[in-house]
């Protein structure tokens, strides 16, 4: 079965130390949960397998002209200047920094399918599998497997690569998927299964 890990939301703005998610709740289970150093170790076995690697992004123009004025999620971003396409804060974390080769994915909704070209990646390349991880268990990770799901594609989240503001959400959310995708570790994962 053909796989990709999918990198989700791994971008400044949300899992840097000095980005203004950071110092805050999120930031603070990213960093205590070591997200940022099991993402790296799984990019580094997808690689090695000979997996693709995809990293997702949620961008805007500079005028957030793509972000629906009825969210309140994306007006939170717009109000905090979040997100901005060609910004530091969208670039993917420089301990994950893409290789060429890989895919870049970017999205303006939380679903990394809406409107963006991953399907036809996949298609392209004939993907079965999706193994993906990232930020916040509750909204990408979230979007990403129930849409992948509905789309015929077998899910598998890396558990130990995702995170959330609160341990409490993210178990929620990990509850929440159970009937719609495998779990393992970076550490159990067969990329080459």
């Amino acid at each position: 079965m053909k796989s990709i890990y999918l990198v989700l939301d791994m971008e400044n703005d949300l899992v840097a130390e000095d980005g203004p998610n950071g110092k805050g709740p999120l930031g603070a289970q990213v960093q205590g949960r070591g997200i940022i150093k099991k993402t790296a170790a799984a990019i580094a076995k997808a690689r090695a397998a000979g997996v693709p690697v995809g990293y997702v992004r949620v961008g805007f123009s500079p005028d957030y002209r793509e972000a629906p004025t009825t969210s309140v999620i994306f007006n939170g971003a717009r109000q905090h200047g979040l997100f901005k396409l060609g910004s530091w804060g969208t670039e993917i974390h420089k301990d994950l920094t893409p290789q060429p080769g890989d895919f870049d994915i970017v999205k303006h909704r939380v679903s990394p399918f809406y409107a963006t070209n991953l399907e036809a990646i996949l298609r392209a390349h004939g993907i079965q599998r999706i193994i993906c991880s990232g930020v916040s268990t509750v909204a990408v990770v979230q979007g990403c497997v129930r849409d992948g799901h509905d789309r015929d594609y077998v899910m598998t989240v890396l558990e130990d690569c995702c995170a959330c503001p609160t341990q409490e959400d993210h178990e929620a959310a990990i509850r929440a998927l159970q009937r719609f995708a495998t779990f393992t570790t970076s550490d159990a994962i067969d990329f080459a299964a």
